[in-house]
C-alpha cells in the first residue's frame, strides 16, 4: 500500500500542473461534449506512457534525444495553432451554448485534438516515461506493479474528476464574458507551453 500511495502521489503531483491537455479536458467538461471519451483517452494515454517508463523504455529515449526534438517542433507548431483557435473563439463572441453546438457534432476532431495535445507534447514523455520510469527503477516484482498502478490511478482520478467536475462550473461559464475569459486564458497558457517547448 505504501508503494501504491507513492506512485499515486507522484503521478498526481505531475499531472495536476496546468497544461494543454488539462485545459482541453476542462473545456470539454464545460461543454459536456465527449467528456467520457476525452477523459478515457487522456487516462489511457498516460497509463501507456507510465507503463512504458516503468518497464525501462526511458533509457532508450535518453539514447535518442533527436526523437524528443522532432516531437518538440511538431508539438510547438500544433500548440500555437490551437492557441490562436482559442483566441479566435474568444473574440468571435461565442458562448458556452454556441460552442457546445459546434463541438458535439465532431467527435473525430475531438479525438484527433486530444491525441495531438497528448502525444505532441514532449513534457508528457519527460514526466511519465523518463521521470516516473526512473523513480520506479529501484522497485521490482510486486512493488513495481503497485507503484505503476498508483501512478496510473492518479491519471484516471484526475482526468475523470476534472472532466466531470467541470460541469458544476457551467452556470458561471454560460455568461459570454466568462467564456471569453476562459478561452483567452487557455490560449495564453498554451502559447506559454509552446514557448517553453521551443526554448527547451
Amino acid at each position: 500500500m505504501d508503494v501504491f500511495l507513492t506512485g499515486l502521489l507522484l503521478g498526481g503531483s505531475l499531472i495536476i500542473a496546468i497544461g494543454s491537455q488539462n485545459a482541453y479536458v476542462l473545456k470539454q467538461g464545460l461543454l459536456k461534449s465527449n467528456v467520457f471519451l476525452v477523459c478515457l483517452i487522456c487516462a489511457l494515454s498516460d497509463a501507456l506512457l507510465i507503463m512504458l517508463g516503468t518497464i525501462g523504455v526511458g533509457a532508450i529515449i535518453e539514447k535518442h534525444p533527436e526523437w524528443l526534438k522532432a516531437v518538440t517542433w511538431f508539438g510547438a507548431a500544433y500548440l500555437i495553432a490551437f492557441a490562436f483557435m482559442s483566441f479566435r473563439a474568444a473574440f468571435n463572441g461565442e458562448t458556452l451554448q454556441t460552442a457546445s453546438d459546434k463541438t458535439s457534432q465532431n467527435t473525430k476532431k475531438v479525438v484527433t485534438t486530444v491525441l495531438a495535445l497528448t502525444f505532441l507534447n514532449p513534457h508528457v514523455y519527460l514526466d511519465t516515461v523518463l521521470l516516473i520510469g526512473s523513480i520506479a527503477s529501484p522497485y521490482s516484482g510486486s512493488d513495481k506493479i503497485n507503484f505503476t498502478l498508483g501512478a496510473v490511478s492518479a491519471s484516471f482520478i484526475w482526468f475523470f474528476g476534472l472532466g466531470y467536475g467541470a460541469r458544476f462550473l457551467s452556470p458561471l461559464f454560460s455568461r459570454p464574458k466568462a467564456w471569453k475569459i476562459l478561452n483567452v486564458i487557455i490560449g495564453i497558457v498554451i502559447l506559454w507551453i509552446a514557448y517553453r517547448l521551443i526554448i527547451f
